[in-house]
């Protein structure tokens, strides 16, 4: 990376993580996929339940790989041959799970946590239940405030995470968010996090790098 664009990110970066600190969250900053898995090593004890939500970060990373083949109790949606019941009873798990990781769809300068999901079974979990939320973030999620926030999701994570699920949208036609009524539409929950009763109990992790949609 340039030095005046790692300037750039670290001052936005430094930004972000004191405003995640006002608002009892806690965020970490690392420079790649090693020093990652090292520091979510170190977040979540042995033997504890693990669950995810969908990220396509946390495949690039492999952190999905370290959870499976770690010493966790992980719950893992992803693997070979699940039924749709069987996902369906993860995602009830996921509430009482000792740790949940995911991504997330915007990371705004003032410490806030910006995702649109289709059925809720990711930013629910973020909300309420999990004794800790893990989540993990490139550089290119960060932006200055909700409204970038929501025109980044709108206009360029959904219509990639709608064609990567075959989607049959007017978003994966145009590439834009029409704002639809199909009933293929993933965009139902907008969800914002701007605090925790529970200091700490949401962790940011950084990644100086572009990861994701």
């Amino acid at each position: 990376m340039d030095k005046n664009v790692s300037w750039f990110v670290d001052k936005q970066v430094e930004k972000t993580i004191n405003a995640l600190q006002k608002n009892n969250m806690k965020g970490i900053f690392v420079k790649d996929e090693e020093e990652l898995i090292q520091v979510v090593r170190g977040l979540i004890e042995e033997n504890s339940v693990v669950g995810t939500g969908d990220s396509m970060t946390l495949l690039e990373t492999g952190v999905l790989d370290f959870l499976r083949n770690g010493p966790y109790a992980f719950l893992d949606k992803y693997r070979e041959g699940i039924t749709s019941e069987e996902k369906k009873s993860i995602y009830i798990q996921n509430f009482s799970a000792d740790t949940f990781i995911c991504s997330t769809n915007a990371l705004t300068e003032d410490g806030e946590l910006y995702n649109i999901d289709g059925n809720g079974s990711r930013v629910a979990p973020m909300i309420y239940g999990p004794k800790q939320v893990i989540i993990v973030a490139g550089i290119n999620k960060l932006v200055r405030n909700k409204e970038e926030a929501e025109k980044r999701v709108r206009n360029y994570a959904a219509p990639i995470d709608a064609k990567r699920l075959n989607k049959d949208t007017p978003c994966t036609k145009t590439g834009r968010c029409a704002d639809c009524h199909s009933p293929d539409r993933i965009c139902n929950d907008f969800v914002t996090i701007t605090g925790q009763f529970v200091k700490d109990r949401i962790k940011v992790i950084i990644v100086a790098k572009a990861l994701g949609y």
